[in-house]
């Protein structure tokens, strides 16, 4: 039978012997030039492999993201009220709201919801 130390020991060695495993089965052997190209059907490449990305379209998902995400925090909001305090329920949604409008308000403020100049 196993102790409850043992099995915690085995628990946490057993996953990192796979990946150890894993990372030395899944590394590239031979890197060349050719292979570190960007294939353009045997050409040289007319332009260069990076194009300059948006910063202003970066500012947009990211926001989105941070938003997307506070929304989800705030849907269990209404399941808790149940089993909650009524007050403290009240103030520590009113205060997340309070700080979402806000962050909402900076950002609108700042112009980066705007997206045409």
């Amino acid at each position: 039978m196993l102790t409850l130390s043992t099995s915690i020991l085995i628990s946490f060695t057993m996953p990192m012997m796979i990946m150890l495993i894993a990372t030395i089965l899944s590394k590239k052997l031979i890197n060349n030039r050719e292979k570190s190209s960007p294939f353009e059907c045997g050409f040289d490449p007319k332009s260069p492999a990076r194009m300059p990305f948006s910063l202003r379209f970066f500012l947009i998902a990211v926001i989105f993201l941070i938003f997307d995400v506070e929304i989800v925090m705030i849907l269990p909001i209404v399941i808790i009220m149940k089993t909650s305090n009524i007050m403290m329920w009240t103030m520590s949604t009113m205060f997340f709201i309070l700080v979402l409008l806000s962050g909402l308000y900076y950002e609108w403020n700042q112009g980066a919801l705007q997206w045409a100049d």
